[in-house]
């Protein structure tokens, strides 16, 4: 880092810290907890070296506060084999706006309750309409956890890092590039949890199952011997793999045995050693954000929680963790406590806390996001939209474009949005049986500290890519 900007940061932090070269000591913790929130303001809103040195500083001051991004690659092989029991189920939280302040929030929860069984998660396409690439996400949670005292693994998730059906068909190879291009980006930010989402290429128009799931076996099977050979040494990436498009048919058991049974054996062929999948995504019923009806409420769903559990259990027989359920944040809180009853290992939470975050947004600003939907995203409206409708499906894009309004909310709204998260975050824990699962990450998981690399700090902006049409 250079002399210049790393003096600035140690001003900034009131000599807090000590840089020299590409090293960072902690000399005061408790000084820097009181700038954690700056450090990610400066990650989030800045672009170039000032940038980068927020992200790599918070990262090198995380670790060395015993805040350390990790796998939960082996929490979950202890579910499949029975050494824990499946008393809880995993929330997988994607935290698209006001992400320090989200995250605080369910560090406030977790702490109250000691728990520590939770992901932070965003999907390649989040990535893109939110604005966050990987470094900036993982600045915002490491902070949040340092400015609530929060210590121990930190599960950070790519979520669907899914290949877009229409570019594969166009180019295959430049896609799969693409898509290992990002697993690279992510790996290096720290996150060591990634869903391998293809199955977006199942094609049921095949007569046998083998035959529908031939694509998503291959490419997920390749994909995880690309992460095995990626991921750093002493760290056993956690890969989920997918049967069936969240919003499509509820799956089967011998769609299950098809892919499991197909990737097994691709694997092998790929590379014997290699470790396989830790989950596997089913479709029980639920879509993505809900399904909103004509007034602005969200349609009732009926997930199949015996599909869930049969699918578990299947699943186990093959050494997996068990099942995920995507799309859960939308259904009634008296649902939630099922997915416990039900065996599910993990469940992805995603819409309702950005609901509540446009519920407590001045009226001004939440208008003036509205007007910018009715001129950008004008192509998505169907002719038998109701306002409604059309403002609940497009407001996610509105979320990077005012990014900046977001981190400048006033300190009193602020406040009681993050209260009003921590209070959800809470029920939702205490729910999902998180209490006390603190001792059980610290019993199996075994996290690695990895030293991050100043030079993937000190890169240009990606790209912005099309992701129109994939999931999140």
């Amino acid at each position: 880092m250079k002399e210049a900007l790393a003096k600035e940061f140690v001003t900034l932090l009131e000599n807090s810290i000590e840089i020299t070269g590409d090293k960072v000591k902690v000399l005061k913790p408790e000084i820097i907890k009181k700038y954690a929130r700056k450090l990610a303001e400066i990650s989030a809103l800045e672009k170039g070296p000032r940038a980068g040195a927020a992200r790599y500083i918070t990262r090198c001051i995380a670790q060395q506060m015993g805040i350390v991004p990790a796998s939960i690659h082996e929490l979950y092989m202890a579910r499949g084999t029975g050494q824990l029991k499946p008393t809880f189920t995993v929330p997988a939280i994607n935290l698209r706006v006001q992400t320090f302040d989200c995250a605080t929030a369910i560090f406030r929860a977790a702490n109250k309750l000691n728990a520590g069984a939770m992901l932070f998660e965003i999907a390649r396409s989040e990535m893109v309409y939110t604005d966050q690439r990987p470094s900036e996400y993982t600045t915002s949670v490491l902070a949040a956890a340092i400015a609530e005292d929060f210590r121990g693994p930190v599960f950070i998730q790519g979520d669907h890092f899914q290949v877009k059906p229409k570019a594969y068909l166009t180019d295959p190879g430049k896609e799969i590039e693409s898509l290992k291009t990002l697993m690279k980006e992510a790996i290096a930010a720290g996150w060591f949890n990634i869903d391998v989402d293809t199955s977006t290429l199942v094609d049921l128009e095949k007569k046998t199952i083998p035959e529908q799931q031939a694509v998503n076996v291959g490419l997920s099977s390749m994909f995880t011997k690309f992460l095995r050979d990626a991921q750093p040494a002493g760290v056993t990436i956690s890969v989920g793999g997918e049967i069936g498009e969240v919003g499509g048919h509820n799956s089967t058991v011998p769609e299950l045995r098809g892919y499991l049974d197909g990737f097994k054996t691709e694997l092998a062929k790929l590379d014997p050693k290699a470790v396989g999948l830790s989950k596997i995504s089913i479709q029980t019923g639920t879509s993505h954000g809900g399904v909103v009806l004509p007034d602005g409420s969200i349609a009732k769903v009926n997930v199949d929680f015996n599909c869930l559990k049969e699918l578990g259990t299947v699943a186990r027989e093959y050494g997996l963790g068990g099942a995920v359920q995507h799309g859960a944040s939308t259904l009634p809180e008296e649902a939630f406590g099922h997915f416990v009853q039900y065996e599910g290992l993990e469940i992805h939470l995603a819409t309702n806390f950005m609901n509540m975050w446009y519920e407590h947004i001045p009226a001004s600003l939440k208008d003036e996001m509205y007007k910018w939907l009715r001129e950008n995203s004008a192509s998505e409206r169907k002719p038998d939209m109701t306002d409604e409708q059309f403002y609940y499906k497009t407001r996610k894009n509105a979320v990077g474009p005012f990014k900046k309004q977001s981190w400048n909310l006033p300190e009193k709204t602020r406040v009681e949005i993050v209260k009003a998260w921590e209070e959800q975050f809470t029920k939702l824990f205490t729910v999902l049986g998180l209490k006390d699962t603190a001792r059980l990450v610290a019993q199996t998981v075994h996290a690695k500290v990895i030293e991050p690399m100043e030079k993937d700090y000190f890169v240009g902006e990606a790209a912005a890519e099309d992701v129109s049409g994939m999931a999140d």
